[in-house]
């Protein structure tokens, strides 16, 4: 299947369905938010065990977000931004 096909049954399917507009929705946000943490964890040189000790979080907790298979609250996302001396921005594009 092409990226066009894809695309155009992505498309379709969040016309058909608000549940799987939500769906896909969500994921991405998952995604962004995953790709951030990964991102902040190996700019800080830290595995995810060491991560996870610094922002005060089960491992397990860490590699779900990355791994984007969870929603990641706003409070742990603040979390993390306070104990890595970060700043958490949240935009509306």
């Amino acid at each position: 299947m092409t990226l066009k096909r894809v695309d155009d049954y992505i498309q379709g399917r969040q016309a058909a369905s608000p549940e799987f507009a939500q769906a896909y929705d969500q994921a991405e946000i998952d995604l962004e938010i995953a790709v951030a943490v990964r991102q902040l964890r190996t700019n800080l040189g830290l595995s995810q065990r060491a991560f996870a000790e610094l922002v005060g979080k089960p491992q397990s907790t860490i590699a779900r977000i990355e791994a984007g298979a969870v929603t990641a609250s706003n409070k742990t996302l603040a979390d993390i931004a306070q104990k890595t001396h970060k700043q958490l921005r949240i935009q509306f594009v």
